[in-house]
């Protein structure tokens, strides 16, 4: 190998010998492979998302309907029965924070945490959390441990 049989990777070099709008000797010249008039042919033009050519595009044709609330907030739910099982397997002992959450993988650390009160707790539990269901505020209490709000 020596300077005179260099060339580059494979792939690496993209050689398009179209050379359009350079005049019209070139056979490319005039309208540039545009064709004439129309919104494709003219410069800036960028096609919208969802555009069909004029015609009532989809999203406007289907009929609107509903109420999206934008300040909802999106709860992670933990049922007791869950959390009993938990117990049960020994992963937690006496309290339930967002620490031992996060290592159960229960929730995403970004998550708000709400108790529900599917199942039965037996274990006394301090339990914290962003918010709780009746039910299952209830049923830890009655099982001697405390829900803590956060």
């Amino acid at each position: 190998m020596d300077l005179s049989n260099l060339k580059p990777a494979a792939g690496s070099v993209k050689n398009n010998s179209k050379r359009v709008g350079r005049g019209q000797g070139s056979g490319k010249g005039g309208t540039a492979t545009r064709g004439h008039k129309g919104a494709k042919s003219r410069s800036g033009y960028s096609r919208k998302i969802g555009f069909e050519g004029g015609q009532m595009p989809l999203q406007r044709r289907v009929p609107k309907f509903g109420f999206k609330n934008i300040n909802r907030k999106e709860y992670q739910g933990i049922n007791l029965d869950t959390l009993q099982k938990l117990v049960d397997d020994g992963k937690i002992k006496d309290a339930v924070d967002l620490e031992v959450i996060l290592a159960t993988r229960l929730a995403g650390k970004n998550d708000l945490i709400k108790i529900l009160g599917r199942g039965e707790l037996k274990a006394k539990l301090k339990v914290s959390a962003h918010k709780f269901t009746a039910t299952a505020k209830a049923a830890i209490e009655a099982a001697g441990g405390e829900a803590v709000t956060l």
